[in-house]
């Protein structure tokens, strides 16, 4: 099989799982607890903090574990702008992941915000020109995506938050997709808060973080116990964050190496697609887009179908962000760029991860190539 969702989610480290298994056994303890067990598991979560915030470039209490990437949008978005006196106006961009919008659209729902949404050009990018145009003096938050989750783009967010700021409002970035693929250093993007998801770099499911800059006031989501420094109530999952903070740190580690390997290998697989399907029609941006990331939309096919005639050939990907599995809504993403919607709902994902190899990007335009021919015949 050849495993190209990789954006959807990694296979775990066995690095992180041994890492966790103590936790999961022997030390289970509460690290609330005033006892030794509960101190053991209190400093395997002070490790797992300072890690993280070492790949970050923060301070560990600047870490607020989380149960994964949408709860860590979540905090960020509601968290940010309800505490924040400043206004009650907040900026997104419509190819946010669903987590953002969603919050965003909470934030006026049930609080009284205006949102806007921020123009993005037809690779999915939002410039600093765009964004200027629509924040306002009353802009409480911006969030902009680091890399967009379905067709790769990312963004130039330090230009981003530099015009934020200076605006006079907080900027977050969801970097769920970027992480082990890009620098996502919060000081070099610029940005006060920044979002991780574990199951992204070879962590367990239900693991994540935000990272908030500690002088920001932060309204918490969940209420309860005070965990967290009274950011995000509730026992925390030390044998989850020690897995985390460990898939996160050798993500770094192999990053660069990585991501110019699978970047070369990305290429190659788009050179073989444009002379096979020469109908393919690429989406994001060319050049400024994650090395293992490419998404096509296919006109006169169904997206489905391709990715079962994909799998009917050991071929695994997506459609489109797994999050939004089993919509027949086109990809709002790629409306938002402009596409038709007949046509968004032909697209097809493939992400490659960092154990991609030859065989895997041949095997997979070749299976392409038959899989978008099988359609057709079926269509005609």
């Amino acid at each position: 099989m050849i495993f190209a969702d990789h954006a959807a989610t990694t296979p775990v480290r066995r690095e992180a799982v041994e890492a966790m298994w103590p936790f999961l056994t022997g030390a289970f303890g509460n690290p609330s607890s005033r006892h030794g067990l509960g101190e053991e598991a209190a400093r395997a979560l002070a490790w797992a903090r300072e890690e993280v915030a070492a790949v970050v470039g923060c301070r560990p209490g600047d870490v607020v574990f989380t149960s994964g990437g949408t709860e860590a949008d979540n905090l960020a978005v509601k968290g940010l702008a309800l505490a924040n006196p400043r206004g009650r106006h907040v900026v997104v961009s419509p190819v946010e992941h669903e987590a953002v919008i969603a919050a965003a659209d909470a934030l006026r729902r049930l609080h009284g915000f205006e949102v806007d949404e921020v123009e993005v050009d037809a690779t999915g990018m939002v410039t600093t020109a765009a964004l200027e145009r629509v924040i306002r003096p009353d802009t409480a938050l911006v969030s902009v995506q680091l890399a967009n989750n379905e067709v790769g783009t990312v963004n130039p967010v330090a230009e981003l938050a530099a015009a934020a700021h200076a605006a006079g409002a907080v900027m977050h970035t969801d970097a769920v997709q970027a992480a082990g693929w890009l620098p996502v250093s919060i000081g070099a993007l610029g940005v006060d808060a920044l979002s991780l998801a574990g199951h992204k770099v070879g962590a367990p499911k239900g693991t994540g973080a935000l990272v908030v800059r500690g002088r920001l006031p932060l309204e918490p989501v969940l209420h309860g116990g005070g965990q967290e420094r009274g950011r995000r109530s509730g026992t925390e999952n030390v044998a989850g964050a020690v897995a985390f903070a460990t898939a996160l740190r050798l993500a770094e580690a192999d990053r660069a190496d990585a991501a110019a390997r699978v970047a070369a290998l990305t290429e190659r697989f788009r050179a073989r697609v444009a002379s096979t399907v020469p109908t393919a029609t690429p989406t994001g941006h060319p050049d400024r887009r994650l090395a293992g990331t490419v998404s096509y939309v296919f006109p006169g096919t169904a997206g489905e179908a391709v990715l079962l005639e994909l799998e009917r050939r050991d071929v695994v990907v997506s459609s489109g962000s797994a999050c939004a599995a089993g919509s027949d809504e086109p990809s709002h993403v790629l409306t938002a760029m402009g596409f038709d919607p007949d046509l968004a709902r032909t697209a097809v994902r493939f992400s490659f991860g960092a154990d991609a190899t030859d065989d895997d990007v041949d095997g997979a335009a070749s299976a392409l190539a038959d899989a978008v021919s099988a359609v057709r015949d079926i269509v005609r």
